[in-house]
């Protein structure tokens, strides 16, 4: 893989596959994956946990980027991350930042709204 923007763009792709081994092969071991409304995971291993915890939570994912930015190893994201269960859907929109080093993923940081999240992944 060629390129930060290529990284990200395959990771995202990975996401609306539900493909969380081949999105976790895009990370770095000591990664930090930051959602931005909670605290930062560090290392592959948790945030490969957080991962599987809303890909297997739902039937359908998309990561939908509309808008796309580089400048050196970081590269900005403008998404709806669209998240689909049963006859739920939750289309989420977000503001990524990723750093990539030698083709892998070493920092992921998300902003976004956490109300219509909890809500939607719930206990029923």
């Amino acid at each position: 893989m060629d390129g930060p923007e290529l990284v990200v763009r395959e990771f995202c792709e990975a996401a609306a596959g539900r493909d969380v081994d081949r999105m976790a092969a895009l990370l770095t071991d000591d990664v930090v994956y930051h959602n931005m409304p909670m605290d930062p995971l560090v290392g592959k291993e948790a945030a490969v946990d957080l991962l599987h915890s809303f890909i297997d939570g739902c039937d359908e994912l998309a990561f939908d980027i509309r808008g796309l930015a580089v400048a050196g190893h970081l590269v900005l994201t403008e998404r709806v991350d669209s998240f689909v269960r049963g006859d739920q859907r939750l289309d989420l929109p977000v503001m990524g930042a990723f750093e990539v080093d030698r083709g892998r993923i070493r920092a992921w940081r998300d902003y976004f709204d956490l109300g219509p999240v909890l809500g939607f992944f719930a206990p029923s």
